[in-house]
């Protein structure tokens, strides 16, 4: 049983990227790509129940987890950045085919990094991840009004979730309370201590703020799933107090071949809802991606 994970960093234009890498090069490949403020940690379990199967990679995006945290003014910290330096490293590190999950911030970086390489991609996994403003509710109304009409008075307010609650938040805002044990707190904890580095909130801020550009790319998104049509499997928590579930079912309109689940827990599924997930992503690979 290949289920051992290997701890490694690459450089990708002076940027040290680490990340997580699992079972046998020669089976079919799934990149994992990360939301906020997680990093690769948060597919640890997922790669040991697949490694057997298939070859997984988990990176962290520059000024995320154990990667590189340069400076602000050596380097851009914006999705479309960010999504470049990936796209080097899947260059870098040899994988020209894989299937591709995406949550969160991992979706609009992993949608580009589907755009810029468009031939590699063999499959797509959404777990509350946006394409669509559908998913961008009431909720999201404050920092708007931000990025259209900034004022100190609203950033204050705006960047409340870049705290030690905000951070917990991300992982228990929304959920059942049956269900809240089954989420472990060393992951926002661990997400907390690295967003405790030096100029580290700020370039949160800043990114979080670089996510209008996201929403302005996602026409761009939804053509590259009209002209190319992965086979796509979308899981979302529909108690996700972020981002709405209703955005889910969007993904159809685009997508022939695609499946929705609706599950029951909140924005992190792989805590809450692991056994689902897994049951989920394992029969969708069997019957897409070719072992």
């Amino acid at each position: 049983m290949e289920k051992q994970i290997f701890n490694r960093s690459v450089s990708v234009d002076g940027v040290e990227i680490f990340y997580r890498e699992a079972g046998n090069r020669r089976r079919p490949s799934l990149l994992l790509m990360h939301g906020f403020p997680s990093s690769s940690l948060m597919f640890k379990n997922l790669m040991t129940a697949l490694a057997d199967r298939y070859h997984l990679i988990a990176p962290d995006y520059p000024g995320f987890g154990f990667s590189g945290f340069p400076a602000q003014q050596d380097f851009q910290y914006t999705f479309q950045n960010i999504a470049s330096h990936i796209s080097r490293f899947t260059d870098r590190i040899g994988l020209s085919h894989f299937a591709i999950y995406l949550h969160d911030y991992g979706c609009p970086i992993g949608l580009r990094v589907c755009l810029n390489q468009p031939g590699k991609i063999s499959a797509l996994i959404v777990q509350d991840g946006n394409a669509y403003a559908e998913g961008i509710g009431p909720q999201w109304d404050e920092t708007i009004d931000y990025w259209n009409h900034p004022t100190p008075e609203k950033k204050e307010k705006v960047a409340g979730f870049l705290s030690e609650e905000g951070t917990r938040m991300q992982y228990t805002a929304g959920v059942p309370e049956a269900l809240l044990e089954r989420i472990s707190p060393e992951l926002w904890r661990f997400d907390w201590l690295r967003m405790q580095r030096p100029g580290n909130i700020d370039m949160q801020f800043a990114l979080n703020c670089d996510f209008q550009d996201n929403i302005g790319m996602f026409p761009v998104f939804q053509q590259y799933f009209r002209t190319h049509q992965p086979p796509a499997l979308i899981l979302w928590g529909k108690h996700d107090v972020f981002f709405g579930a209703e955005e889910a079912r969007c993904y159809p309109r685009d997508l022939r071949d695609t499946t929705v689940h609706i599950l029951n827990g909140g924005h992190k599924l792989l805590e809450t809802n692991f056994d689902e997930v897994l049951s989920l992503v394992s029969d969708f690979l069997e019957r897409k991606v070719s072992t």
